[in-house]
């Protein structure tokens, strides 16, 4: 990144804006994430000519903003276009996954600049794991000759309920551990950086709607299918927590109430009976009854089996393996239509691990989503696949840091 990217001079401080003027004028260039010019912002923003044309000078100084091209001619003097520098700071974006760690640097804009992924047992516990997070950001960051000071903005989704309030997990099922953990303190000692914490579908959903399949559409449930089963919703255009911060928790709504013990202490919970762990459970039941030879083969070589080797075997055409990925599916569509009927969205984004088995879980969340709920609800319902896939959860936490770091000055 070098002389790109890093920025010279001396790094921005807190709050990075003056005044409100200044949070409306970043926000509406980071919603068109593209050149916009003085006329368009006077014009979107409402407010005069000398107003905005003061504040951008003082953006500018910053380092915030730059000049970029010129606008389309309208008869007059071609005008110059506002765009966020890549110099103007980075973003630290973390996506914290049952599973899996995944880190990025993007732009203040938002752009990616570097990503890392790595297999991680968020039941660890909170030191161990957010130590190896700080170690991946340090090596991103020095890859890229820039330093902490560069950061300006840190965003982490973690997969439990996060309270809005406080930014901590409140009794997170699969990460008990992790409960009223400090993480915004984790970083502290390495960046001087705000640090911003939510659900890890709450982010994705960010994501997509930023810059993946759900762009520009108002209102949208996206839908994570992993180690948990969890929901993002969009309303009108901005993201819905509720009024703790854990809206979307359709994962722990019961299916069967004579269902399997949940990770929350309940039964029959959804995200006990259709997500990954339930998969391969129900694979390996199968595999040992001798119903599926590929599947007991695995299962003697390896001693246990993955949620890939289920994807795999049903992308064979493995009858088991197909017959527990649509049952699934079937569960998680069904869930699905009551919000569907609640809600009325105007898109479904399915993403997460298990998604990517095969067209099968899809078809099967389709047909039930379809059946069940209302007909005006599904007229122009399209329920598709997420387009980021394995970086939405990074983006959706660069999006929410950068987003509230530049709203600072504004509350």
């Amino acid at each position: 990144m070098s002389d790109e990217l890093v920025r010279k001079g001396a790094p921005p401080r807190y709050p990075l804006l003056g005044d409100k003027v200044q949070a409306q004028i970043m926000g509406r260039i980071r919603a068109e994430a593209g050149p916009i010019s003085r006329a368009q912002l006077i014009e979107a923003l409402n407010s005069s000519r000398g107003k905005i044309s003061t504040e951008v000078t003082r953006l500018i100084e910053k380092g915030l903003l730059a000049e970029g091209g010129l606008a389309e001619s309208e008869g007059g003097r071609r005008s110059s276009l506002l765009v966020i520098p890549p110099s103007a700071g980075l973003i630290a974006a973390v996506d914290i996954g049952a599973t899996s760690i995944d880190v990025a640097l993007t732009t203040l804009g938002s752009e990616l600049v570097a990503h890392r992924g790595e297999p991680a047992d968020v039941r660890e516990g909170p030191l161990s794991f957010l130590e190896r997070v700080k170690t991946l950001l340090s090596e991103l960051i020095d890859e890229q000759a820039a330093s902490s000071e560069d950061v300006v903005a840190i965003g982490v989704g973690v997969p439990g309920p996060v309270e809005q309030a406080s930014g901590l997990l409140t009794v997170p099922p699969i990460m008990p551990d992790w409960d009223r953990f400090p993480i915004r303190g984790a970083f502290a000692g390495e960046f001087a950086a705000p640090v911003f914490v939510d659900n890890d579908v709450n982010v994705m959903a960010l994501g997509e709607h930023w810059g993946g399949v759900a762009k520009g559409v108002a209102d949208v449930i996206f839908v994570k299918i992993g180690t948990g089963i969890g929901s993002g919703i969009i309303v009108g255009g901005h993201l819905h927590r509720g009024a703790q911060g854990c809206a979307g928790d359709f994962g722990h709504i019961c299916v069967d109430p004579d269902g399997p013990l949940c990770s929350c202490g309940n039964t029959g919970c959804l995200e006990a009976m259709a997500a990954a762990p339930a998969i391969v459970l129900q694979a390996e039941r199968c595999a040992r009854e001798g119903d599926s030879p590929p599947l007991m083969a695995l299962l003697q070589e390896k001693g246990e089996l993955t949620m890939k080797d289920v994807g795999e075997a049903a992308r064979r055409g493995d009858y088991c393996a197909l017959t527990i990925i649509r049952r699934s599916g079937r569960l998680i569509g069904q869930t699905l239509a009551s919000a569907v009927n609640v809600l009325n969205p105007s898109m479904i984004v399915i993403g997460g691990g298990v998604s990517r088995v095969g067209h099968a879980l899809l078809a099967e969340v389709r047909s039930a989503v379809y059946q069940r709920s209302l007909p005006l609800a599904t007229r122009n319902l399209p329920i598709v696949m997420s387009e980021l896939d394995d970086v939405a959860g990074v983006v959706g936490a660069s999006v929410m840091a950068a987003s509230e770091v530049l709203s600072l000055a504004g509350r």
